[in-house]
C-alpha cells in the first residue's frame, strides 16, 4: 500500500511541476527542430537525467527509511537521514529544479527557465516557513542535529556522519 501512495503522489506532485506545468507553459511556443545532437538539447537531456536520479531515490528513500510519501499529507514517519540526504537535505527539491533546468535547455525555453527559478523560489519559502518548523516539531532534537550537520541546498561531496535517532 505504501508503494501504491508514493507512486500516486510521485505522479500528482512531481508528475505536475515537470510535465504537466510545462506542458502548459510550452504550448503555442515555437518548437525546435528535432536534432537532439545540439550541446545545448543534449545537456538539457542529461539535466533532466540529472535531476529525475535523487528525485526518484529521495522517494524511494522516503517509503524504505522514513516509511512514508514526499506528500505532505502522508510525510515519512521516521526521519530520513540516508542515500542523499546524507549530503544535503532537499535532494528532491534539487532534482526537480534541476530536471527543470534541463528541460528548458532541451526546449529551449526561456519561459520554462524562469518557471524553474520560480519553482525553485517557491520551494525555498516553502522549505524555510513551513516543511523545517514542522520536521522540528515532529522529530525535536534529532532534526536539530541533522539540520545543524547537513546543508539545505548545496550538497556537502562528503556524506555527514549521522548517529541513529538519540536515545531517550
Amino acid at each position: 500500500m505504501l508503494w501504491l501512495r508514493a507512486l500516486f503522489f510521485t505522479v500528482l506532485m512531481p508528475g505536475t511541476a515537470l510535465v504537466l506545468f510545462p506542458s502548459w507553459i510550452l504550448r503555442g511556443q515555437p518548437r525546435p527542430g528535432l536534432a537532439v545532437t545540439e550541446p545545448p538539447r543534449l545537456l538539457g537531456l542529461l539535466l533532466i537525467a540529472a535531476g529525475l536520479v535523487p528525485l526518484l531515490a529521495s522517494i524511494r528513500d522516503f517509503a524504505v527509511s522514513g516509511r512514508g510519501t514526499l506528500a505532505p499529507i502522508d510525510p515519512p514517519r521516521k526521519l530520513v537521514r540516508v542515500g542523499l540526504y546524507r549530503h544535503v537535505r532537499n535532494p528532491m527539491y534539487i532534482g526537480v529544479v534541476t530536471a527543470l533546468l534541463g528541460e528548458a535547455l532541451f526546449f529551449q525555453s526561456r519561459a520554462l527557465a524562469i518557471y524553474a527559478v520560480v519553482v525553485w523560489l517557491v520551494f525555498h519559502v516553502f522549505v524555510v516557513l513551513y516543511e523545517e518548523p514542522h520536521l522540528r516539531h515532529a522529530f525535536g532534537p534529532d532534526y536539530d542535529d541533522y539540520r545543524s550537520a547537513v546543508p539545505r541546498w548545496i550538497p556537502r561531496l562528503r556524506p555527514a556522519c549521522l548517529s541513529g535517532a538519540r536515545s531517550s
